[in-house]
């Protein structure tokens, strides 16, 4: 057995199997695209987030981070009963990762706490020469499936970095939800693997770094929507909810609607979609495979829009 290459980014606490060994030092990068998932009790979105991904992408990666609802075992069986057992990495990361605000502020970028370190960790599972962060609870549709799998290849050797539009979603019960098309949430979350594209520190959360060189392809509105579920705690990964509008515009908004719904006001916030399922059709089923595809583009106007 050959002998475990030294780390590139060593964690504070100084446990070894937590260090950061990137992939690419260690030989050739296979074709294809790789979503990364850092999942925390995430159980209950992963029977509608884990299908279209499976069919999407070459392989994915599972970063459990101290679920107790089950979340890795269902992974694991939702993959298995997609036929795709062996296109799924389960791992575990069993440290309490700082929460996004002051406490990920207060966190050195290098200890096995940050938010930093834990998502360079989680991509130094990549094997494929492109990766993609995705959050447990964003849902691909069928547009979204078709254009992920088309990208995956197309990329290779592009260096490009693509940016999905995601649409929020509030869903208030198994027929109701609402539809955020008042902001438009747009980021980047498919990067090439490579030294110049890594996670560095930011004030509120992690940022991937990539040169300004980099072309940057934004795709379509209209492939993913983002579960909110009104039940639960969607905030709990945040140390503090005064969120700053020139850093955090997103999740600022994000609160407003949440506060709104949770109020009874929601036809009151500008944008905001009442959606009611037909009977015996989960909304979030509806949405995604009826109501997006059918929607009038440009989903989000430009004119008056509020972006990230």
């Amino acid at each position: 057995m050959s002998p475990v290459r030294g780390a590139d980014i060593a964690c504070l606490e100084g446990e070894s199997a937590y260090d950061v060994r990137w992939p690419w030092k260690d030989g050739a990068l296979r074709p294809g695209l790789t979503c990364v998932f850092r999942l925390k009790n995430e159980a209950h979105n992963l029977p509608w987030v884990l299908p279209p991904m499976l069919e999407a992408v070459q392989h994915v990666v599972i970063v459990d981070n101290l679920s107790d609802d089950g979340t890795p075992e269902v992974a694991q069986r939702v993959a298995e009963e997609c036929g795709a057992g062996e296109r799924i990495t389960v791992t575990s990361y069993p440290f309490q990762v700082s929460r996004a605000g002051s406490e990920h502020l207060a966190t050195r970028p290098d200890s096995v706490h940050s938010l930093t370190h834990f998502y360079n960790w989680s991509f130094s599972h990549v094997r494929t020469a492109y990766s993609m962060k995705w959050d447990g609870d964003m849902v691909l549709t069928r547009e979204g499936v078709s254009i992920l799998r088309d990208l995956s290849w197309q990329l290779e050797d592009s260096n490009a970095v693509v940016a999905v539009p995601r649409h929020p979603l509030s869903v208030e019960s198994e027929q109701v939800a609402w539809l955020d098309l008042g902001f438009r949430f747009l980021e980047p979350w498919i990067y090439p693997m490579g030294p110049e594209f890594t996670f560095v520190k930011a004030f509120e959360w992690e940022v991937r770094e990539f040169p300004e060189s980099t072309t940057r392809i934004v795709a379509p509105e209209g492939l993913c929507v983002e579960l909110k579920w009104l039940d639960r705690d969607e905030f709990a990964h945040w140390s503090d909810m005064d969120f700053d509008t020139s850093r955090a515009p997103r999740k600022r908004r994000e609160w407003q609607v949440y506060s709104a719904l949770r109020d009874g006001l929601g036809h009151e916030v500008p944008g905001l979609h009442r959606i009611e399922s037909p009977p015996g059709v989960h909304v979030v089923d509806h949405v995604t495979r009826t109501w997006l595809p059918r929607a009038e583009r440009p989903l989000v106007r430009r004119k008056g829009r509020l972006e990230v």
